[in-house]
Parts: structure tokens; C-alpha cells; sequence
């Protein structure tokens, strides 16, 4: 769905880095993952890998996930998925639901839009946060 961006040479930085979001399920912001990546390269500054991580992104090795008023977060997983993050703690998660391209070709359909790809995030509150404090919007 995305047009294809060029190629970027992996170097050993680039590397590491692919190496250890791909570690994680956790979606991490780019300090979360500059501090993972420090303990193996302890020398890297955190410009270096917010740098990294958008050209890694624009060229579609890895998912940038940028939602309304938030910190951006990374995500080796690069194929269609949906999210779902917590709106208490702010935690993302993949949701294992199938993705629905029916709703690409219903959009393609309706709008004069080149139709570059689509975003769909559910929100809830976490098992974490739901043991921490009870919301009284669950049904359990």
C-alpha cells in the first residue's frame, strides 16, 4: 500500500537498533530505545538514534506510530496490524484482529484521495492499570 522508499545502508548502529526493537513487543518512544541501545553501544547519543529511527521509518524498515498529542513510538513489525493503546498509562500493544481491506477499497472509492495506507488504534485501559485502579466503564 505504501509506495516503496529507497533502500538505506544498515550500518552496525542501524543494526543494533532494528536488533533491539525487534526485542520488544512494547512499541518503545525513541529515549526508551536509546536507552536499551546504549548498553550495547554506550558512546551513541540520543540524536543519533532519533535520527536513525526516522530514516528507518521513511524508508519502511520499521513502523513510526504517530497518534494525536503523543510521544511518537517504534515498531519492528512492519506489516498491516492494528494497535491498541492504554489510556491510562499510555502502554501500546499489537491487537491480533485481521485488518480490514475492504476499508482501503470503500475509501479508494469515496475519495478523490491517493490512499497511501490507513491507521486503526483501539483504545482501553491495560490489565496493568485495570488491577491498579477499577474503572467502572469494564464489564467483567
Amino acid at each position: 500500500m505504501n509506495a516503496p522508499a529507497p533502500m538505506i545502508r544498515l550500518t552496525t548502529q542501524r543494526q543494533i537498533i532494528l536488533e533491539e526493537l525487534a526485542k520488544v513487543t512494547s512499541h518503545p518512544t525513541a529515549s526508551e530505545l536509546y536507552d536499551m541501545v546504549r548498553k550495547r553501544l554506550p558512546r551513541i547519543g540520543l540524536g543519533t538514534v532519533y535520527r536513525n529511527l526516522d530514516l528507518m521509518a521513511d524508508s519502511g524498515m520499521i513502523l513510526k506510530l504517530e497518534v494525536g498529542g503523543t510521544q511518537k513510538r517504534f515498531d519492528a513489525t512492519t506489516e498491516d496490524h492494528y494497535h491498541i493503546r492504554c489510556s491510562s498509562c499510555g502502554k501500546v500493544d499489537d491487537i491480533d484482529v485481521p485488518v480490514i481491506q475492504e476499508l482501503v477499497a470503500q475509501a479508494t472509492e469515496t475519495t478523490p484521495y491517493l490512499i497511501m495506507g490507513h491507521h486503526v488504534e483501539f483504545s482501553g485501559i491495560c490489565p496493568t492499570c485495570r488491577e491498579k485502579k477499577p474503572h467502572p466503564d469494564t464489564t467483567d
